[in-house]
């Protein structure tokens, strides 16, 4: 009977090393498979790198060369914040000046409206 008990719990201790060696084996190839992976990344939208022509009220702003939107969109900005045409209790409003009010078209806009009146200024 003593004989059977050693092996019993020699079998029991050698199972349980397995069992641990292949969950740590595990781990190594799901690591190596998640480090294999490539990604692709996002890919830029070409739409917004076509360069658009301003209108002659825009072309005071941002200039009369052909431009991408998002350059557009960074002069405008530039241009808003250099003049200090945001109102201070409510940056999200930009207060029109004069050379902004034809685009516009009132003296005070909404910065989400704002790029839905500038596209009535650009041409593709």
């Amino acid at each position: 009977m003593a004989k059977s008990a050693k092996k019993k719990t020699a079998s029991k201790s050698s199972g349980s090393s397995k069992k641990t060696a292949a969950k740590s084996t595990a781990k190594k190839t799901a690591a190596r498979t998640t480090a294999k992976k490539k990604t692709t990344g996002r890919k830029p939208n070409a739409a917004f790198m076509a360069p658009v022509t301003p209108s002659a009220a825009l072309s005071e702003i941002v200039g009369p060369k052909p431009l991408p939107r998002t350059e557009l969109t960074k002069k405008l900005w530039a241009y808003i914040k250099k003049n200090d045409l945001q109102d201070p209790k409510n940056k999200r409003m930009i207060r029109a000046d004069d050379r902004l009010r034809p685009i516009f078209g009132t003296s005070q806009v909404n910065m989400f409206d704002m790029t839905k009146l500038v596209n009535k200024h650009v041409k593709a």
